[in-house]
Order: C-alpha cells, then structure tokens, then sequence
C-alpha cells in the first residue's frame, strides 16, 4: 500500500549487547511489566496497592512509575487512600495510539485493534484457504487492517505496532519459525521483514499462537488472579503457552510448550517434525479427521465440532480417545510446573465437557492427587479471538520494556 503513513523503519537492526538475566537493566524490565500486568488485571491502582500485588517494594513501584509517567505510559494523580495521601497510576489510553492484533490460523486470519488499556476498539476475522501461501495471508492482513483502521476513524501514524501469531514456534534469536513445529507453508518465510515492508515500516512483533493464547487468557479471560496457567491449544497442530508466576515463559530460545512433539504411541503416526506417535500425530484435530475419513464424510473441523454435538458416536468416540492422549501428556506437564488452572483452546473448546471430561480423567490417573486436586481444567471462552488480542498486547508489552 503506497499511501501508508508512519515512521519508515529499515531491516531488523543486531539486538546490540546480549544483557544477562539477572543484569539490573533485565531486573527493571521484567519488574516493569509487573505493574504493566497488575495494572490491565485491576485498572487504576495506588502505589501501595500495586506493591502488595506485585511483591515488590514501594520504593521500586515508585521508582518505576516515575519513569513510566516520563515516558507517557501512565499518567499519576494525587489521590487517598484510607485517609492518607497517595497517588493513583493508571495506565494511559488517551494519547490516540492503538495496537494492532494478527492472528494466522491455518484457515483463518483475525485482525483486532486495541488501546493501550486494552479496550478493543476494532476486530474483524476472515476465512482463508487450507495450505495458503503465507505472503498471500500477509497482503490479505494488511488490507483488513486497513478496513479496520478507515472504520474507526485511526491514521496509520496512531499504530505504535503490529503483532503477530502464527501457528508454530518462534526461534527468538533470529526472529524465524522454526522448523518441525511449524506447517510447511511457513519454513524460512520471514515473517516480520515480510510485514514490516507490506506495512511502510511500522514495527511487528511475532510470537507463536500458543503463547498468545496463555497471555490474551490472564487479560481478556476470566484469569486475570491467576498467576500459573497453561494455555493448551489442539487445533491442526497441539502447542501450549505457558504463564509462570505471573508472566510469559519463553525459555531461553522461545520454543516451549510443543507438548505437541511429546511421543504417545511408539512407532506410531509418522510427526511433521521427522517422529513417529506425536500427540500432534496422533490426537490434533487433522488426526481425529484422518481416522474419521475411513467411516464418515466428515473433513472440516466445523463437521467435526458439529457431529459431536450432535451426538454422532463415532465422532464422540475418536474425539474421546484423542483426550485420554492428550490428558495423559498434560498431566506430566503439570506433574513438572503445578499451574491453577489449565485452559483449553482452539476449536474444539465449544465442545465444553465432551472434550473436557476424558482429558480430566486421564489427566488425573497420571498426576498426584494433590496436583489433580489443584488444578482446574476449562474451556477457553475466547473462541478463535485469543491469538489475535494476544498479539496486540505483546506490542505494548514491548513497548512498555522498550523505555527502560
């Protein structure tokens, strides 16, 4: 699009000195968007309150959000609280800058629009073709995000930036997919070069779908108290996004939670990552089709979800046998990590206690019963929108840390 608006960013630029985990600079950031979290969980807040719900002390809340309100990202007013002087932070949403969300599934595309408060301004979803090309899904998001944009009245100067999901791993030092996770269709494409040029430069931040999911959850969903979740989405593909006290956990190259690549039947269904007996392999939803085709015309996920809530016996029982699989694998994830809750995504979430209900009782015959008793295991209720709004909130996750 030539009449695109906005500063021109060039080719990704070298992330310059690797800082260390436990570097004071690392320390401020990951503290940053503590409050950043606390704040989209429970709005307007006093210093003191985000202290008790962030554990860290009055002196650095104060601190930071002295150098938050420097930088435009809340704004602080004088207040009382419990008869004492204070002051409130609040996130800022007032400055006409949005984010914008895309969501790549493997047969559709969501675009949202979302404030720095996380108001949902504008979203907007379309089909796509099975085994699309990925530059094709890029042009088709560009011109959706346009749509959204020219809708609501916003200049291409008010997006602070783009994020993007897809549905595989993201290697976090080179910014690529990585391969054996990720659908054919996007091996070695560049996902963020290829965006950041469609988009006159605006600045695009990628993640995978899993990932995305856990985050949008903790905002958009009803876990916002929650400070370990696992995101498990089953859809073509078997991932999981993981929320561990209270943040994003990436690992130390971004590829976590491929519970999908966990090995369930020995020699079994040969894995688009190069095994044999993959979850993925043997109980995603394009295994469950496999299985049907030999007795049912079943061959979309919308038949699929259909049938089973129709009550079709076979459906129901293929369905059932891919749940035992896929409890048995998270039961050994929570066996390892102990999260509050587990939220399942991806389309066959609508299915509610037909999924649910065997995943539950395989995942309690391979847990303790103090984990099986501590965990809750839901259905998302964000249907195919959590990827898309997750994406939109990493860009001001990003642009939150990107001050300090």
């Amino acid at each position: 699009m030539s009449n695109l608006q906005g500063p021109m960013a060039g080719r990704r630029q070298s992330p310059g000195p690797r800082q260390s985990p436990g570097s004071q600079t690392s320390l401020r950031k990951r503290n940053q968007q503590r409050i950043v979290e606390a704040l989209v969980k429970v709005g307007a807040s006093t210093q003191a309150d985000l202290a008790r719900r962030t554990g860290l002390s009055t002196a650095t809340i104060s601190n930071i959000v002295s150098h938050m309100a420097e930088n435009g990202l809340v704004s602080l007013t004088p207040t009382t609280a419990s008869g004492r002087r204070a002051t409130s932070v609040r996130l800022l949403s007032s400055n006409g800058t949005v984010a914008a969300g895309i969501g790549f599934g493997r047969r559709h595309l969501r675009v949202v629009l979302v404030y720095p408060d996380y108001t949902i301004v504008a979203e907007e979803s379309i089909a796509l073709p099975p085994k699309y090309d990925p530059r094709v899904g890029f042009d088709l998001a560009r011109d959706l995000l346009g749509d959204l944009l020219e809708r609501t009245g916003i200049s291409w100067d008010a997006l602070s930036g783009v994020g993007v999901g897809i549905p595989g791993s993201i290697d976090r030092r080179d910014v690529m997919p990585v391969i054996g996770t990720v659908w054919a269709e996007w091996a070695f494409v560049d996902v963020v070069v290829e965006l950041e040029d469609r988009l006159g430069g605006i600045p695009v931040v990628l993640d995978n779908d899993a990932n995305l999911g856990s985050v949008a959850e903790t905002i958009w969903g009803p876990h916002g108290h929650v400070t370990n979740l696992v995101y498990l989405k089953v859809g073509s593909g078997i991932g999981a996004g993981l929320i561990l006290n209270g943040m994003p956990f990436n690992g130390a190259t971004g590829v976590t939670g491929e519970v999908g690549h966990v090995q369930v039947v020995a020699d079994g269904q040969a894995c688009r990552c190069g095994n044999r007996g993959c979850l993925e392999a043997e109980a995603s939803i394009t295994a469950m089709l496999d299985r049907l085709s030999a007795v049912t015309s079943i061959t979309t996920t919308e038949e699929l979800v259909a049938a089973a809530k129709a009550g079709d016996v076979a459906v129901i029982r293929v369905i059932e046998d891919a749940a035992r699989m896929i409890g048995r694998v998270v039961g050994d994830l929570a066996s390892i990590l102990s999260p509050e809750i587990i939220v399942l995504g991806g389309p066959l979430a609508a299915l509610g206690d037909t999924i649910l209900e065997p995943i539950s009782r395989a995942f309690a015959r391979h847990v303790l019963p103090l984990v099986r008793d501590a965990t809750e295991i839901v259905a998302s209720t964000l249907d195919d929108r959590g990827e898309a709004l997750g994406a939109a909130a990493l860009v001001f996750h990003r642009e939150a840390v990107r001050v300090l």
